[in-house]
């Protein structure tokens, strides 16, 4: 899964896809870089000024009419109800809500149009902070609170093989507790749904490494990249789209999931 953001204080790009026409560009060249997937943001997880539903509507919107003929599975990353039902007239396929359903009526936007979601672990109230979390045991809470989520989701009507759930590494949660959820992840993906893992340069790696900026993450991302995929994890959410395509084409390989591009070595 690719990451777009249209925001112009994005975690990563710092802006750099802020326009409609980059962020286009930016999702046809992940795609081209062997991308499966590109997930739209038009609003940053992290605490802040609400952005109002009009101007969410207008940075994702145009973005994801822009990618509906790439081939690619389209979602937009949002906890707003009337974004995701815009996002999913216009073309997208997912809704990734970081707040975990927050506001149950996005379950029923996803029911209604028989979408897919991702059910993501989190704690603080939308664009709100979330100071010093604790956890007693951080991943028997999150595998409570996905169980919980997930149950609204269904009883909402929600198809069960339209969830998808994300442990939400550093949402809400210390690097110690990352790393934690990393190394037991086998935990989340007993649930039984698609687990989805988004790692990429975030502060977990740039810790655990010794105060790397997050240009000097990619390494690390990689390598919980890969950890995470031998736990069980199906779908990883990244910036740096060529890197982790190859870095899973050889899990892959490895593991006897995909055949070698070709056979010549010693033939």
């Amino acid at each position: 899964m690719a990451i777009v953001n249209r925001t112009p204080d994005s975690f990563y790009d710092q802006g750099r896809t802020d326009a409609t026409e980059l962020a286009v560009e930016a999702g046809l060249r992940a795609v081209e870089a062997g991308a499966d997937w590109v997930d739209i943001g038009g609003a940053k997880f992290a605490p802040g000024p609400a952005i109002p539903i009009e101007e969410e509507l207008e940075r994702v919107v145009p973005v994801v009419a822009g990618l509906a003929r790439s081939g690619a599975v389209l979602s937009v990353d949002t906890f707003h109800p009337d974004v995701a039902r815009a996002a999913l007239a216009a073309g997208a396929h997912v809704i990734n809500d970081t707040t975990g359903l927050h506001d149950p009526a996005m379950a029923d936007v996803v029911a209604a149009a028989e979408a897919s979601v991702v059910v993501t672990h989190s704690l603080a109230a939308p664009r709100e902070p979330y100071p010093s979390p604790r956890y007693g045991d951080v991943v028997a809470d999150v595998v409570a609170f996905l169980r919980e989520r997930v149950a609204l989701a269904e009883s909402r009507g929600v198809a069960s093989d339209r969830i998808i759930v994300d442990p939400g590494h550093d949402l809400n949660k210390q690097t110690l507790d990352s790393l934690t959820l990393t190394r037991r992840l086998d935990e989340v993906t007993a649930l039984g749904y698609p687990t989805l893992v988004a790692l990429s340069n975030k502060d977990f790696v740039g810790e655990s490494l010794g105060r790397r900026d997050r240009s000097q993450r990619v390494e690390g991302s990689l390598a919980a990249a890969v950890y995470c995929v031998l736990k069980g994890a199906r779908i990883v959410r990244v910036h740096n789209v060529r890197e982790t395509v190859d870095a899973m084409r050889m899990v892959e390989a490895i593991e006897g999931w995909r055949e070698p591009v070709f056979l010549e070595h010693n033939r």
